[in-house]
């Protein structure tokens, strides 16, 4: 890989010493962030701790906007792969991290700003010889109102995925806890059993142990899996409180609304087949495919909330599309998700920094 930084310079040495004893590399994989993209990259040169990165990977899910033009120098290793075509989020930090040697794995969504902490605290922490159970690590996400964001969450449940799609989580929320552990205020480390993918810390060598995310869920769940799969080694997940970055969130689900609902439903039946025995499975479909899309219509047209039907019904037509009729293949807009290692890099340019410099001088 090419930089145009000189070897000679100082922060080359104490890279290279770094990589040696803990280094991380960053995957980020983006898909039409506008602007998002070039912030987090900007944000991350002042972090502390930024010797110990060790390259910077954006994985391009075949964007149609400008998010990957006039992008900064860091005087980092850097590399774009850009896909031509939307292999999904598994499949594109599989990609990314495929590249990396590092001993640790940082996946990074494009709408996050780190602060100066976001990188040295879970580098800390991991490094302790104390802390050699603990896999994943996660830190506090401040939202765009300055609250710190409820991100962890409880692995799920048969219970729990039917209570959701019949949101009985909303009406009885002590019976049927939330997902997502709304009821704490993330003002504590902790040990948690899920941490968000939008910051998601992870040892490389459980990453490898894991043969990466599970490609099968082209977004969402695709963290959940892994930090259950990672439980059932004996790995342990942990929450930082002392470290912070900025989290806008849905950045880029918010584009398309209803596709976005088809595919996390998707990936929630997905996972109940994948962790569940076969009758737990079922009733996660039954509720998922039958109860749910009438308890939301019904609450909508109650709540005269009717400019979120049309995103509902798309998303749940889809669904039902995928499962009763044709599966659809989700690259492109739609198409296909090959594996990684398969014939995913013969259908992506991969530009160095230097080029991408020379790329963006040339614009």
């Amino acid at each position: 890989m090419t930089n145009s930084t000189p070897l000679s310079d100082p922060t080359i040495v104490l890279r290279q010493a770094a990589q040696q004893r803990g280094g991380v590399g960053i995957v980020i994989v983006n898909w039409n962030s506008g602007q998002f993209l070039r912030q987090c990259l900007e944000s991350l040169g002042h972090c502390e701790g930024l010797t110990r990165v060790t390259q910077v990977i954006v994985v391009d899910n075949d964007s149609h906007d400008d998010s990957c033009c006039h992008l900064p120098s860091l005087g980092i290793p850097f590399q774009l792969i850009q896909n031509q075509t939307n292999l999904g989020f598994a499949a594109a930090c599989n990609q990314g991290a495929a590249v990396c040697q590092s001993e640790y794995l940082l996946f990074l969504n494009p709408d996050s700003r780190l602060h100066a902490n976001s990188l040295r605290i879970p580098l800390e922490y991991l490094d302790d010889a104390r802390n050699a159970g603990v896999g994943i690590c996660g830190i506090q996400l401040i939202d765009d109102r300055g609250r710190v964001g409820r991100t962890c969450s409880r692995l799920p449940t048969c219970t729990s995925l039917v209570a959701m799609a019949m949101r009985m989580h909303s009406l009885l929320p002590r019976v049927f806890p939330p997902h997502f552990m709304k009821e704490w205020d993330h003002g504590e480390t902790r040990e948690v059993e899920e941490v968000i993918g939008a910051f998601f810390f992870v040892r490389r060598d459980l990453f490898l142990r894991l043969e990466g995310f599970d490609e099968r869920f082209f977004v969402y769940y695709e963290e959940v899996d892994f930090c259950q799969r990672a439980r059932q080694l004996g790995s342990r997940t942990m929450f930082l409180a002392t470290a912070q970055a900025d989290h806008a969130g849905g950045g880029c689900s918010n584009q398309i609304r209803g596709r976005s609902l088809f595919y996390s439903l998707r990936s929630r039946v997905l996972y109940a087949r994948k962790h569940f025995l076969p009758g737990q499975a079922l009733a996660v479909g039954i509720a998922t495919f039958l109860g749910e899309p009438l308890i939301r219509i019904v609450t909508m047209i109650v709540g005269l909330r009717m400019k979120n039907l049309p995103p509902l019904c798309y998303g749940f037509s889809l669904l039902w599309r995928d499962h009763f009729l044709a599966p659809i293949s989700p690259g492109n807009s739609i198409g296909s998700t090959p594996k990684s290692g398969s014939d995913n890099e013969g259908n992506a340019q991969v530009l160095t920094s230097e080029q991408h410099t020379r790329t963006r001088s040339a614009a």
